[in-house]
């Protein structure tokens, strides 16, 4: 995986907001880790699903 950064601004509805916010702090993670695991758990899921037959 590319490990360079960019940054972005994300706006979020007030209730998606807040469900993230509290699955950070049940999860003990920043809001933003919490948006990257699952950001990135999506990806990986997309991926095997387009490589498997």
């Amino acid at each position: 995986m590319n490990h360079e950064e960019t940054r972005i601004t994300l706006r979020l509805p007030t209730g998606l907001h807040a469900w993230l916010t509290a699955q950070a702090k049940a999860n003990r993670r920043s809001l933003n880790s919490e948006i990257l695991h699952r950001v990135e758990g999506d990806y990986r899921s997309a991926v095997e699903d387009a490589e498997s037959p």
